[in-house]
């Protein structure tokens, strides 16, 4: 089964949220040489989820498959993220978290073998 965009808007609604709290969790915690991680790990699950929502406009066969690398980065993200006390980060966390289920859900989805 293919996914397109218009069946899972939900879910390119929730992967570009994610990207955009990632980015602006990543740029707050630039400078600060403790949180170097946090914002590479936030940069980095920005731009998978950006992918993810590439794919799911353009109704890709692989959707599944980068859903299931998607959730465990965003959940890699939120770990790091939960470790600093500040709003940005908690924030991000939240987000990230949500994301991840979400795309454990699209992960569950068989679609057509390549």
């Amino acid at each position: 089964m293919l996914l397109i965009q218009q069946e899972y808007q939900s879910s390119f609604d929730t992967a570009m949220h994610c990207a955009v709290e990632c980015e602006h969790c990543a740029k707050a915690c630039m400078g600060h040489p403790d949180m170097v991680k946090c914002a590479q790990m936030c940069l980095d699950c920005a731009e998978v989820c950006q992918t993810l929502a590439t794919y799911m406009v353009r109704g890709s066969y692989f959707i599944s498959h980068l859903a299931r690398a998607c959730a465990d980065i965003c959940e890699a993200c939120a770990k790091e993220c939960q470790k600093y006390n500040l709003e940005h980060c908690q924030k991000c966390a939240r987000v990230c978290q949500q994301a991840a289920e979400e795309y454990r859900k699209i992960a569950s989805i068989r679609t057509t073998k390549v």
